[in-house]
């Protein structure tokens, strides 16, 4: 009885933790950009040595920026969504911009050398940018890896739409029941309102 109690208990916090990832309000991102702001543009090499920035992209609708990067298990784990979330949308104007925020010489598994290694390995069909320097991830606000940024064009300029997590279950897809991105996407196309705009993104630390 006291174990059944227990599973329970456990079975309850995961239940919140998991509902309390859309719980993030405007208010609680520190820096960087928040919903309706306007994304400015990078210039960043990706791993065929070209120099890639969004106004590149004159057929787009908008972006799905992510950082992420080659070591972070949550990375990892999201490679495969990741690609097939690029597959699903960039014909339909929405391509995947990923970029790697991470200091190589915190992690040498994050240098631009195995960035070329682990895109061939898992068959990344986006660009996979270096932010030398680390100056593009502050100005976005990111902090985790990975972190998702959807930017739709506007006559503005792209004008952020959703900031978070990729969906709510990192360990399983197939356990996933809400497709933030998917859904955000999916929305903007129709030319609605994006359901949950906010959630905090889950991952490893971005290391400067």
């Amino acid at each position: 009885m006291k174990t059944l109690k227990i599973l329970v208990g456990v079975a309850f916090v995961i239940a919140i933790s998991a509902f309390a990832i859309d719980k993030v309000s405007t208010s609680e991102i520190v820096g960087g950009y928040t919903i309706g702001d306007i994304a400015t543009d990078f210039e960043l090499k990706n791993i065929d040595e070209t120099m890639i920035s969004l106004a590149n992209y004159n057929e787009a609708k908008g972006f799905i920026v992510i950082f992420t990067c080659n070591h972070c298990p949550y990375s990892v784990a999201y490679e495969d969504r990741i690609v097939a979330l690029d597959k699903m949308f960039k014909t339909k104007g929405y391509p995947v911009i990923a970029i790697n925020p991470n200091n190589p010489k915190a992690y040498p598994d994050d240098s631009f050398e195995n960035m070329k290694v682990r895109a061939k390995d898992k068959g990344f069909t986006f660009p996979y940018l270096f932010d030398d320097g680390q100056k593009i991830y502050p100005q976005y606000g990111a902090t985790k890896t990975p972190h998702v940024y959807v930017l739709q064009k506007t006559s503005e300029g792209n004008t952020v739409r959703y900031i978070g997590a990729i969906d709510n279950n990192y360990k399983d897809p197939s356990a996933a029941n809400k497709k933030y991105v998917e859904d955000a996407v999916n929305a903007l196309l129709k030319g609605e309102k994006v359901p949950v705009e906010i959630t905090k993104a889950i991952g490893c630390s971005i290391k400067a």
